[in-house]
């Protein structure tokens, strides 16, 4: 288990709902680590984009059951988490 900010921000989730959070309130959705907590989140988003995170919201979602007839197999889980930034501050992903 390491804990570089690389290491616990896997990548942006890019979602209709995460765009309407970020054209509302300023938020932006990241796909996380499983073991991160929410000031490592905290710690990570600001030393990768170099800007002030207000808030932390973190949620992990169950993976689905995946597959036909007698072969089935379930998905991983994995943790969502919703980091509301300072006014002015934004996050570039491209």
């Amino acid at each position: 288990m390491k804990n570089d900010a690389h290491d616990i921000i896997r990548r942006p989730l890019i979602t209709e709902k995460g765009t309407d959070i970020t054209t509302g309130s300023n938020g932006y959705t990241f796909l996380v680590a499983p073991y991160a907590n929410k000031v490592q989140i905290r710690k990570a988003v600001e030393e990768l984009f170099g800007v002030k995170v207000l808030s932390v919201n973190t949620m992990t979602r169950k993976g689905k059951v995946k597959g036909r007839g007698p072969r089935s197999f379930r998905r991983p889980d994995w943790k969502r988490a919703v980091v509301t930034l300072r006014e002015g501050d934004t996050v570039e992903f491209l």
